[in-house]
């Protein structure tokens, strides 16, 4: 029976996403064009939160558990498991006050309204996972933007997402790069759990009733850590240790 009403309500959701997206291409292009990055800042930052409020068309909720002061005068390197694409807008909106910017595969810069202007646009790095010579570079001037702008870089070190909530290990070469890049630098490690379940039966239809849970962890400075493998498999332990499947 929930997977029959979902049916219906996922093609309201999808209308709704689909208008959302298309709204905000044009109020992007605009806000960053005439008066520049802060003002693409907050229009993104609305669009979060009205694809969030399509979620709710599904029963989505959301709780975003975080008890730790993060300063926002010093860049931070939010790492975290990546279980779906709904992983990104609470992420954004919840965090809107560090600039999250994300390390994103280069096909997601082109061709989706909203999502890929802020991408080339916003700050966030592309990179062509089958090419080394563009990628690394890439991540390494994306490193020094945070250092300098002292904003947040996102990164999912799975590589891909988990669609059964399991986390795959973590490959560690781009976060070895902005840890290098990015010396002054909070590690703000983060937990999602059951965003994968908004995708149990497959992209059509989705879950129900889902309660996307995230868990931010005690920050760590890069610069307690002398060998950065030991900081990155911290990292990883407590990340792991509070997924529920």
């Amino acid at each position: 029976m929930v997977k029959l009403i979902s049916y219906p309500l996922t093609i309201i959701y999808a209308f709704a996403f689909l208008l959302t997206i298309v709204i905000f291409h044009p109020i992007q292009a605009f806000c960053y064009r005439v008066f520049g990055y802060q003002a693409l800042k907050k229009s993104v930052d609305a669009l979060q939160f009205f694809l969030m409020r399509c979620l709710n068309i599904l029963g989505t909720r959301f709780t975003f558990d975080n008890s730790h002061d993060i300063p926002t005068d010093q860049p931070i390197i939010i790492v975290s498991n990546h279980q779906s694409m709904y992983d990104i807008s609470p992420l954004m909106w919840y965090m809107r006050k560090h600039h999250p910017k994300f390390i994103s595969k280069i096909e997601l810069g082109k061709g989706i309204p909203s999502v890929s202007y802020n991408l080339r646009h916003g700050g966030s790095c592309l990179i062509d996972r089958k090419n080394p010579r563009q990628s690394l570079p890439a991540i390494m001037k994306f490193g020094e933007y945070i250092e300098e702008t002292k904003r947040a870089a996102v990164i999912f070190p799975e590589g891909t997402r988990s669609v059964d909530g399991k986390p795959k290990p973590f490959q560690t070469k781009g976060l070895e790069i902005l840890l290098k890049k990015i010396p002054s630098a909070l590690v703000v490690p983060i937990t999602i759990n059951n965003s994968w379940k908004t995708l149990r039966y497959g992209k059509f239809p989705m879950g129900l009733g889902t309660h996307i849970k995230f868990t931010v962890h005690k920050p760590i400075k890069v610069s307690t850590f002398a060998n950065r493998q030991d900081l990155i498999n911290s990292v990883e332990t407590t990340i792991v240790e509070h997924i529920k499947n």
